[in-house]
């Protein structure tokens, strides 16, 4: 096997898909179309609180309407004076989304108060409703049973919940799983999708070439083998260089839109009451939670190196799959089988978001198929044994070096067979030859 040729069919690769106009495109507008489509759901949060639903309260007990008030003076109407059947032709002719009545039932727990509407507001309107009213009646009834002010504080008040991580060597850091989790998720489904993707381009450059008969002239100057050592690299060269400008376009302008993201909330919570910011604060909303926490070194070496075995594990088996078929409609009967750990490793991924501890964690990164995936989420939100990701490392490199000599003796038969259906036991036959 010649070094040389495989560094010919590597830049032959890459060099004639990295000028072309479609990995262009796509490298620069997915990006954008990533900021495009936040920007959009931002926008559409923003638009969207600016609604405001009127809201007719009908208050026989007059004690909590003017809680209300406090609550939210633009949406609570007093419409105390008006009967039910006013309140009724008030929402058709649409002056007010809605009505409720309340009276002394409510407050003494005998009954529970009734939303009237058109349907309007949906799900958030009725738990908005649902929370102030729990909010004014309690209120009134702590009131009435005659406890002191620091007592009604006490069941006013929120508890949050500060998280602080304890390094191995006992110092206090700041604890950022949160981020770290949604980090991890990111990564994993980076991963899943360029596996996928440049799976299937690898599989479709094979085909195109047995279609074109371009490899039966390639093949008399450089060995299967070498070939396919050399498509491997050249299309992995391009997914590393793809990759890099998205990672670090993403991580730029995250750290561009947290201080921004921060000064909107600072603006925004300075228009709002005194009362009004305290709660927001003692909700944790404040403009310090934008702030991009810093992502270990570590972190991102091993992203690189499971990406990259990830890669080759699969890529090798998508090359044998092109080399077996002469078209793409032919592919399907084998790409199920290696789709499934894929999608298993996926499926898991969201488990090791709740539990990165647990078993079925802990199994599922050690299974080379699922290892790319499921490891790096872990290693994102939790301290992962080392014996575990060196295990996983070696456990993969194994897989390879299976998964490329079975591809290999696939792919030195199949790359020049054509005009026959190639089914499970005529692989076999390849791989015993």
């Amino acid at each position: 096997m010649s070094l040389r040729q495989i560094l010919l069919v590597l830049k032959r690769e890459y060099m004639t898909r990295i000028r072309s106009k479609a990995f262009i495109l796509a490298t620069v507008l997915i990006p954008l179309g990533m900021v495009a489509f936040f920007g959009i759901v931002v926008g559409i949060s923003v638009w969207d609180s600016d609604t405001e639903q009127t809201i007719g309260i009908a208050d026989k007990t007059e004690v909590l309407y003017p809680r209300l008030q406090e609550i939210a003076p633009k949406r609570y109407k007093n419409l105390s004076h008006l009967a039910e059947d006013s309140l009724q032709a008030l929402i058709q002719h649409e002056e007010i989304d809605g009505f409720i009545i309340l009276d002394e039932t409510h407050i003494e727990g005998q009954k529970d108060p009734e939303f009237v509407s058109s349907g309007s507001g949906g799900l958030k309107l009725q738990n908005t409703l649902r929370t102030d009213l729990r909010e004014v009646i309690r209120n009134e009834r702590l009131a009435r049973a005659n406890v002191s002010e620091d007592v009604q504080k006490i069941y006013e008040s929120d508890i949050t919940l500060t998280t602080t991580k304890l390094t191995e060597t006992g110092e206090e850091t700041e604890d950022d799983t949160g981020f770290l989790t949604i980090v991890g998720l990111i990564m994993g489904a980076i991963i899943f999708g360029a596996i996928s993707g440049y799976g299937g381009l690898i599989t479709r450059s094979v085909i195109e070439e047995k279609t074109n008969r371009i490899i039966e002239v390639i093949a008399s100057s450089v060995k299967p083998i070498e070939l396919l050592f050399g498509k491997l690299a050249g299309i992995g060269a391009l997914a590393l260089t793809q990759m890099t400008f998205w990672v670090a376009s993403l991580l730029g302008l995250a750290a561009a839109a947290g201080p921004l993201a921060g000064i909107f909330l600072s603006e925004q919570m300075s228009n709002m009451p005194e009362t009004a910011q305290t709660a927001q604060t003692s909700q944790g909303i404040n403009p310090e939670m934008f702030s991009i926490p810093t992502i270990e070194t570590s972190l991102i070496i091993y992203f690189a190196i499971f990406f990259i075995l990830g890669y080759l594990i699969y890529a090798s088996i998508f090359a044998a799959i092109g080399s077996a078929v002469d078209s793409e409609a032919d592919t399907q009967q084998y790409m199920f089988p290696v789709m499934v750990p894929i999608f298993v490793a996926y499926m898991i991924m969201f488990q090791t978001m709740n539990n990165p501890d647990g078993t079925l964690s802990v199994i599922g990164s050690l299974i080379p198929f699922c290892t790319p995936i499921v490891m790096i989420t872990r290693i994102a939100i939790t301290d992962v044994p080392f014996w575990q990701i060196g295990l996983s490392i070696l456990l993969m490199i194994g897989t390879f070096i299976g998964t490329m000599w079975l591809s290999a003796k696939i792919y030195s038969v199949g790359i020049l067979s054509y005009g026959k259906s190639t089914n499970w036991k005529e692989l076999m036959k390849w791989v015993r030859q």
